[in-house]
Parts: C-alpha cells; structure tokens; sequence
C-alpha cells in the first residue's frame, strides 16, 4: 500500500496526514499522539474512526497539525483519517458517514464587529 495523504480542517486548525499500512502508530507533530494529546477523550477522537471500522492497530498515521487549539486539532485530525479511510476503499464510507465522521463542521469565531465589545456584546449603556 502506498501513503495517501489528506487534509482535514476544524476551525482555525489544518491537519495534513501521511497514512500508510503498519502497526498502529500515530505521530502527531514528531510526538506519539499521547503524548501530544494528554487528555483521554482528545486521543479518543483520533482513533474514533479505525474503531468505528474496527481495524485498529493496522495504519500509521503521521500527521502534521498546526493553528486553532487543542480540541480543534483532534478533530482535524479525526476528518483526515475518515477522509483518508476513504479512499484506500469507498467500501468504508457508509460506515464512517453514519458516525457523522466525514463532515466538515464549518463553525467557526464570529468575527468582532466595530463599535462592540466582541462579536455579540456591547458596550454598557448608560442612560444618565
């Protein structure tokens, strides 16, 4: 099997991944993925997708993630190896669309307005 590479994006953040056959490895950013992700529902994320196939321990995955924060980054992560999933075999899609794994979420930081405090709040008013 040669490597496919994919792109997954979640709010400010890219994950670009190199999948390729293996034993399971995850490195993200020249980390093993705990270690990069000490929280366990954030590495829960990242292997959502073999688990939901349930081939787990049969890729390596090598993925370079930067920008947003830390919960924005597993999810990145979480869209590329469904995308990647993909197209090793389209065989896996139903199984990954019914977990709501290839969908792009496209919420992002509404942008502050002029005149406002943030994006929604306003400034106090005051009336005398």
């Amino acid at each position: 099997m040669e490597t496919i590479h994919t792109i997954g994006r979640r709010k400010a953040s890219v994950a670009r991944i190199y999948m390729s056959s293996g034993k399971g490895n995850v490195t993200i950013n020249k980390k093993d993925f705990k270690d990069f992700f000490p929280v366990e529902v954030l590495q829960a994320k990242i292997v959502q997708p073999f688990k939901a196939l349930d081939i787990e321990n049969k890729f390596d995955v090598k993925v370079n993630v930067n920008g947003g924060g830390i919960t924005g980054q597993a999810e990145a992560i979480r869209l590329a190896i469904s995308r990647a999933l993909c197209v090793l075999d389209l065989e896996n899609r139903p199984a990954l669309k019914a977990e709501g794994l290839l969908t792009r979420d496209p919420r992002v930081v509404e942008r502050k307005k002029p005149g406002q405090k943030k994006a929604r709040k306003k400034f106090q008013w005051v009336k005398r």
